[in-house]
């Protein structure tokens, strides 16, 4: 068929299955602007205050389902401020689209209108290069069927991250006679499975572990792999301890749950992390914030503690702790395979009688102790604390909380528990300002079901205040 280069890039996105699209218009990407305008029975386009917000929302519209959602901006200052939230969905593994508008192919280098050209012509996606997984400037119209299939690839597949189509003015104008590929067969299918020799090597230590601790990371949520980890850890008897981004992947009331890890995390959980005598990390990058800044014996003592080490990107094993056995690969199929030989390996432990177990729940009871007082406080001003356990008891068990930079993102972390994967919602490795609000109307789009709370900082204030406005407007 013959359509526009627009048309093309919204045509596959709803074969793709998006949405949602979420910007700002502006002369450099009219062309899609209109093409979504003409899809709006498929696609819902969201107007927000700021360029930043619409990457946020996209990014929380991925984390809060697992799909992928777009955002659009025009050329210039617009697509230079989605950098941040760009450097946000990089950061923290999260698939983002964004399109952005380009300098006409004829007029490149002539300092067309906010064009950046002084050392290479259209040169905005070299300002990104480091915070994308792949950067995409087609030249025709007839190109967009291949670019598009491809920036789906690498954008979902691996090690999720957000990718950019930079797009001419006359690429989105111009058309082309196109087949449009089906998505599915340009899409690798399936989790890669680490290697079985390791995995027997990781069933064995867990095996023989006697305090054994499991580190949720957020690689855990993303391959929807929580009901593995949990089904191990009931096996292993290994209390569950998660970072930032690995909040929700065992729920928060389970009796192995351990609490949370590093700095502004929890007493139980640094105190077992740091005493384990095997530690499996499964989708975790060993932060600062979650290692207490590598201090030995604060969150971890690797070694004398033996690590196995989980993760999709082969980048990440043993990049700040040595690996006894390194597992690369999806971590759901690989998860399956090591529960697998670990009930081979040895029988269910029967953990609730288990000394380890009986100390797990002591240290769990101390830090309810420590909390507890600012939890019920009455004092004036009101304690974060007790603002966000009434909140707690105000909401839904499945409802969603997304938090920015600040003082409540920890106090979110520590004293609002969550109890299913994706309902945790943090600028988490970046630690972005002005994430709260748009990525909880990127939630609440992405799941209508479900009531959203945002605990925004006084970081997050002014786009707030601006992102309210595109609540309100979409009625949420």
């Amino acid at each position: 068929m013959r359509l526009t280069g627009a048309q093309i890039i919204v045509e596959y996105l709803a074969k793709e299955g998006v949405r949602c699209a979420a910007g700002i218009p502006g002369h450099g990407i009219w062309g899609v602007v209109d093409a979504l305008a003409d899809a709006q029975d498929r696609i819902k386009t969201v107007q927000v205050m700021h360029e930043q917000s619409a990457v946020h929302l996209a990014d929380g519209y991925y984390r809060a389902s697992g799909r992928p959602m777009a955002a659009f901006t025009s050329i210039g200052p617009g697509a230079t401020n989605t950098a941040i939230g760009v450097a946000t969905a990089y950061v923290d593994s999260t698939a983002v689209l964004l399109m952005t508008g380009a300098a006409h192919t004829y007029m490149r280098g002539h300092a067309i209108l906010q064009e950046i050209e002084r050392t290479h012509w259209a040169n905005f996606p070299r300002m990104m290069e480091p915070i994308v997984k792949g950067h995409w400037t087609p030249s025709s119209p007839a190109q967009l069927p291949y670019v598009l299939h491809r920036a789906f690839n690498q954008m979902l597949t691996g090690r999720p991250g957000p990718v950019l189509l930079d797009l001419p003015m006359d690429v989105q104008a111009d058309a082309a006679d196109v087949d449009l590929p089906e998505p599915q067969p340009r899409r690798a299918a399936g989790g890669s499975r680490p290697d079985a020799a390791m995995v027997e090597r990781a069933a064995r230590l867990l095996a023989g572990a006697k305090r054994p601790v499991i580190v949720a990371g957020g690689g855990v949520i993303t391959a929807e792999a929580s009901p593995e980890l949990v089904a191990i850890a009931e096996h292993a008897g290994a209390p569950v301890v998660t970072t930032w981004m690995g909040k929700g992947a065992i729920p928060e009331d389970h009796a192995l749950n351990a609490w949370s890890i590093g700095d502004t995390a929890s007493t139980c959980g640094n105190a077992l992390a740091a005493n384990a005598d095997v530690v499996l990390a499964i989708g975790c990058r060993f932060t600062d914030w979650s290692a207490s800044s590598y201090r030995k014996g604060v969150t971890f003592a690797i070694p004398p503690a033996r690590l196995i080490q989980f993760d999709i990107d082969p980048q990440e094993i043993g990049k700040d702790y040595p690996c006894e056995v390194p597992l690369v690969g999806d971590a759901k199929a690989g998860l399956a395979d090591l529960l697998s030989a670990l009930r081979d390996a040895t029988p269910r432990r029967p953990h609730t009688e288990s000394p380890y177990f009986q100390e797990v729940q002591r240290l769990k009871q101390a830090w309810d102790a420590i909390q507890e007082p600012r939890r019920r406080s009455a004092a004036l001003p009101m304690t974060q604390q007790r603002a966000v356990t009434e909140l707690r008891g105000a909401v839904d068990r499945g409802a969603i909380v997304t938090t920015g930079a600040g003082l409540p993102q920890a106090i979110v972390r520590q004293d609002f528990p969550v109890y299913e994967p994706r309902t945790h919602i943090t600028s988490g490795g970046f630690s972005s300002m002005g994430f709260t609000v748009p990525a909880a109307i990127g939630a609440k789009l992405a799941r209508p079901d479900r009531q959203v709370v945002g605990v925004a900082g006084d970081g997050d204030f002014m786009q707030t205040m601006q992102e309210m406005a595109t609540a309100a407007m979409l009625d949420l």
